[in-house]
């Protein structure tokens, strides 16, 4: 894959998040807040978003959108293979804690 390849790539990941982060916020402001670890401030000025506005955006060369889980006890709850009966317990901890980082940021 070469350099404009990427770039390419990274615009479209940039415009199919702020399209589907409008979405939700407009749909749910709520969950949306949740699902996107984003503050009310950043939700209300995505929300305001002209499409003009998105295209320019997500026309950069630099991705808009980050990942969440920044520590290996989240990584290592997420990606566990278990089969068993604790698969959903390990899932739910893993979102609770998310959640709370999501409450220190906001």
């Amino acid at each position: 894959m070469n350099a404009d390849q990427v770039l390419m790539e990274i615009r479209e990941v940039n415009l199919s998040y702020l399209m589907l982060a409008q979405s939700l916020i407009r749909s749910d402001r709520e969950q949306a807040l949740y699902r996107l670890g984003i503050s009310e401030q950043a939700a209300d000025r995505l929300a305001s978003l002209s499409p003009a506005q998105v295209l320019k955006l997500a026309s950069g060369n630099t991705l808009l959108c980050r990942m969440r889980i920044d520590d290996d006890l989240v990584w290592s709850l997420l990606t566990s293979h278990s089969k068993s009966a604790n698969d959903s317990v390990t899932r739910l901890h893993a979102n609770i804690l998310m959640a709370g980082r999501h409450q220190e940021a906001a």
